[in-house]
């Protein structure tokens, strides 16, 4: 196929990769002025706007941060909407509100076009090792035309809804759970170090019970190590969280948990590392307990 690809992040650089190798054709834009190299090596063509990716290719991919930023890919000055043909299909992966999913959708529905949400968990390290979990809401025949393309990014992908926003609402239950789980391996290694125990022993030990998790594997050894490279920036799951706390306003849901997680998120936020990987909310909590869980090595922002 001929797939426009808008936003190639640290996601959507590494997904728009496994297309460009499993033999499709790329056009490319990005806010950002410098492309990928290798997918411009590869032979994927750079567009000076997201009406022209639309005019060039078949499929159109949107992987973007936020709400907005999807909304403006779109709707916005030469953006996508502009240059769309009937019977082209539009995905967007990126996580946003359902609510402002359905309303996209309709609006590019009345183009004459299909629409998905798409959006994945798995960080980059998923979007590199294709091994991304794709959550999906839209009619079947634009989940069987997109499936090739979902199945060369993800390990698992799955068909949440045939309504538009299917998706977005499952990847908001996926970010509650990711959220309060980061939140609880920081508050137990807190709890563990503060009490003069060993964290990493502590841990190892929770990895063989009931506790055990992915998180608690892969953050709480980022925590132990202070490293807070970003694999999922923090900003992103204060995000996500918002989404997810907005959503339940509107559907009358309470989300007590969620709630205290993006309170957590945002006091790292505001400490000034919105950059840094989820992982560090374990800062937040070492400062309130006046202990750090890493004893060999500083904390990284």
């Amino acid at each position: 196929m001929k797939v426009g690809f808008v936003g190639l992040g640290i996601m959507g650089a590494p997904m728009a990769g496994h297309l460009q190798k499993g033999g499709h054709d790329l056009y490319l834009h990005d806010l950002a002025p410098d492309l990928p190299t290798d997918l411009l090596a590869g032979g994927a063509i750079a567009c000076d706007s997201n009406k022209a990716v639309a005019e060039a290719a078949d499929v159109v991919i949107l992987m973007v941060p936020d709400t907005p930023d999807v909304e403006a890919a779109l709707f916005g000055t030469n953006g996508v909407a502009d240059g769309l043909r009937a019977g082209q299909l539009v995905i967007d992966m990126s996580s946003i509100s359902p609510t402002a999913t359905t309303n996209f959708a309709a609006r590019i529905n009345d183009l004459g076009c299909l629409y998905l949400d798409a959006p994945v968990s798995g960080g980059s390290v998923g979007a590199i090792d294709a091994k991304l979990t794709i959550m999906v809401g839209g009619p079947q025949a634009a989940f069987d035309r997109a499936l090739p393309l979902f199945e060369l990014m993800g390990g698992t992908v799955t068909l949440i809804g045939t309504r538009n926003g299917d998706g977005q609402v499952c990847k908001a239950a996926n970010q509650i759970i990711v959220g309060v789980t980061v939140q609880a391996v920081a508050e137990a290694l807190v709890l563990a170090a503060k009490a003069g125990a060993d964290p990493a022993k502590v841990r190892q030990a929770l990895m063989g019970g009931a506790a055990s998790s992915m998180i608690l594997e892969n953050h709480g050894a980022r925590m132990l190590e202070g490293n807070f490279e970003p694999g999922f920036r923090a900003e992103l799951q204060q995000k996500d969280l918002n989404v997810a706390l907005s959503a339940a306003r509107d559907l009358g849901v309470v989300l007590p948990l969620a709630a205290t997680a993006e309170s957590l998120f945002n006091a790292l936020n505001a400490r000034g590392q919105a950059k840094a990987d989820h992982s560090a909310v374990v800062t937040v909590l070492e400062e309130l307990a006046a202990v750090q869980v890493s004893p060999t090595k500083e904390n990284q922002s």
